[in-house]
């Protein structure tokens, strides 16, 4: 038989959860089960690594402290990792005793915690500890507390000998569907080694790199297709413009989809055409993009597009009708 103690404390010396574990391993040693102990904060660099640990193990030990809130991070990490990369196969034979020990408040949470978690991972509970501790001196010196940590080691050893069965919960339900969410289609190999490449600092940090990279790259052909958008329309007066000797206009089009409105200045053969607010204009013309773009590719004149409402004009009539004689894109 093969235990794993998984220690989630901080390894302070009066951690009454480290006194807990040590007796309840030499209870273990002696009934000849074959046991080894994980203390998470020297693993912290590599928690997303254990859950490689579970292989072959019959029934584990999630031991921790409640300092001031909940039953902390190493431990919390711990079970995410067991979740995005253990063996659910593998997790769903493991019996589960929780350990939970405190010096302020909370231990009945923190054993509810740790047992909730581990059913809806798909494993099997065992029945746990957990108690408050004033003082260790006095707590380690009580032989009534050693009887019971003793008694809760051996009701370990026999739960798993006994392949022990309990009654259905509501958390093997809320299991199955969680378990019904979009997780990576990965077999147990492929998670193992994507739970060795999280714990790789210098392979995450490659990846961030890369990530950064990839970003700018984005970010730069958004940034040269947003630029490419704001001159849209600019070459396309020039290219088609037809002067009229001593004919003078300045018309503003309102596009739509477009954050400036596009200034188009006819002075003789001269023309200006860019985006951006001016005064004193003859023409206001109001036009969504798709009118716009059939009006620069010769699918409609702009007298059509007045007349069937897709576009629409406020100033000087006979400055707007100009624009037919002025660019030739229907021709």
């Amino acid at each position: 038989m093969k235990v794993n103690i998984y220690y989630g404390g901080r390894g302070v010396l009066d951690d009454p959860t480290l006194y807990v574990i040590q007796k309840m391993e030499t209870v273990l040693e002696e009934l000849r089960v074959e046991v080894r102990r994980y203390n998470i904060y020297e693993d912290k660099n590599m928690i997303s690594t254990l859950p490689q640990t579970l292989k072959d193990v019959d029934g584990i030990i999630l031991a921790t402290t409640v300092e001031w809130l909940g039953i902390g991070g190493y431990m919390n990490q711990f079970l995410d990792a067991c979740w995005l990369y253990g063996n659910r196969q593998q997790i769903a034979s493991i019996y589960m005793q929780p350990v939970v020990m405190s010096t302020t408040y909370g231990e009945r949470e923190g054993i509810l915690t740790l047992e909730n978690a581990w059913e809806i991972l798909g494993g099997l509970p065992c029945s746990g500890l957990c108690g408050y501790v004033d003082d260790l001196v006095s707590f380690e010196m009580n032989q009534e507390y050693a009887h019971i940590i003793e008694k809760k080691a051996e009701n370990l050893y026999r739960t798993i000998s006994q392949k022990s069965k309990g009654l259905p919960t509501s958390n093997q339900a809320v299991t199955r569907t969680v378990q019904r969410t979009k997780q990576p289609d990965l077999t147990p190999q492929e998670s193992e080694q994507l739970s060795q490449y999280v714990s790789n600092d210098s392979y995450v940090k490659k990846q961030r790199e890369d990530i950064e990279e990839l970003s700018r790259m984005f970010r730069g052909m958004m940034g040269e297709d947003t630029e490419a958008k704001n001159s849209e329309y600019q070459m396309d007066f020039p290219s088609h413009f037809a002067p009229k000797k001593g004919f003078k206009a300045r018309y503003l089009f309102m596009i739509s989809g477009k954050k400036k409105p596009l200034f188009l200045g006819i002075d003789g053969d001269e023309i200006d055409c860019h985006y951006g607010q001016e005064d004193n204009i003859d023409v206001h013309i109001k036009v969504s993009g798709e009118t716009m773009e059939k009006l620069v590719l010769g699918k409609m004149t702009f007298q059509r597009a007045f007349s069937v409402g897709e576009m629409s004009a406020k100033g000087d009539f006979h400055t707007m009708r100009m624009l037919d004689e002025l660019f030739t894109f229907a021709k």
